[in-house]
């Protein structure tokens, strides 16, 4: 079969590979289509210790069942599937909890065994989640970063009716918690990005207001976006120095900063002003089987789809899509690739 495989930084080879076995307890699945993450592209650029080339990464994905292995008799080949790609053991204290996610022994498809960048993936029963025919194999592809969103942002909501929330960053992640929020009862959502096409897809899909640091002051437009009310959530998608700093100091006394964007580690933040303000400060990693199971039931709902911030290409084009993405000359929230 063939497959995009991360073979050192900045190197993705498309080449001929192995099927991978059928093991006891597995599926195979023929991919339909995967999307690339942004933590692909880390890993990509060799950012990511978890990541060892070569490495055949992805899990973004959707495909049609090829084969169970015996004793799995729910599953049928060709039947339309999802994965969620978190695997967990079940038993340490952290899963006992229904934190799965931040399981002790936790191994993602795509980065500690090989994913979707591939005709074939196999995969544990598991984590295999049926869908219906209705939906197309790009929307159902946007279950896992939409799982990730939708945990970031309804924890980010939890204590705040009607808020007023801002996001920073327009990639695919800022674009679905931004269009979450609108679905959890954000009163107004404002984009904060950089880049101007991004920007012009967010109002595209939806997004009430949009800001560009290069253009105007965020503070200022959200001023005339938010009015007295101010900002009650912030959402950084990005996650570098510049959006922390800005989100502390956009938030209403008692508004809640979370943290999905994974751009850098060590931070410079107001710590007193936060202490005053009674700002609360919260993180997000991944997401549980609920909020994965919800994520695909907005989905097929069609109340969030990919239709306006999303782009096509062929899995053997996944290098040059890579390189575009690294030296920003892509403005779509996400790339598809399709085997």
């Amino acid at each position: 079969m063939k497959a995009l495989v991360w073979n050192a930084a900045e190197v993705m080879d498309f080449e001929e590979c192995e099927r991978p076995a059928l093991l006891a307890g597995e599926v195979l699945i023929d991919v339909e289509t995967v999307g690339i993450c942004g933590s692909e592209i880390e890993g990509y650029l060799g950012h990511n210790s978890l990541r060892i080339p070569p490495l055949v990464m992805g899990h973004e994905f959707c495909g049609r069942i090829a084969e169970v292995s015996p004793g799995i008799d729910d599953l049928q080949p060709g039947q339309k599937v999802v994965v969620n790609p978190l695997l967990f053991c079940g038993h340490c204290d952290r899963c006992l909890k229904g934190l799965t996610q931040l399981c002790d022994q936790r191994k993602i498809i795509g980065i500690h065994r090989s994913g979707a960048f591939a005709e074939t993936v196999a995969v544990p029963r598991s984590a295999v989640v049926p869908v219906p025919e209705t939906i197309s194999s790009f929307r159902a592809s946007l279950a896992e970063p939409l799982a990730c969103s939708l945990r970031a942002t309804r924890r980010a909501l939890l204590n705040h009716s009607l808020a007023n929330v801002v996001v920073f960053g327009a990639g695919g992640i800022g674009l679905l918690c931004a269009m979450t929020a609108r679905i959890l009862g954000a009163s107004r959502v404002m984009i904060v990005d950089t880049n101007a096409e991004r920007l012009r897809i967010a109002q595209q899909v939806g997004i009430d207001a949009v800001a560009n640091p290069r253009e105007q002051a965020v503070e200022e437009k959200a001023r005339a976006v938010f009015g007295t009310k101010g900002i009650d959530v912030v959402i950084d998608a990005a996650g570098f120095q510049p959006t922390r700093e800005a989100a502390v100091k956009l938030l209403n006394p008692g508004g809640t900063l979370m943290n999905i964007g994974l751009g850098i580690d060590g931070t410079n933040l107001p710590i007193n002003h936060t202490i005053r303000s009674e700002i609360e400060i919260l993180g997000s990693f991944c997401y549980t089987r609920q909020d994965f199971h919800d994520a695909v039931e907005l989905l097929v709902s069609g109340r969030i789809t990919e239709q306006g911030w999303t782009e096509i290409r062929p899995l053997s084009e996944g290098g040059n899509a890579f390189a575009d993405l690294v030296g920003g000359r892509v403005n779509v929230g996400k790339i598809f690739l399709q085997p």
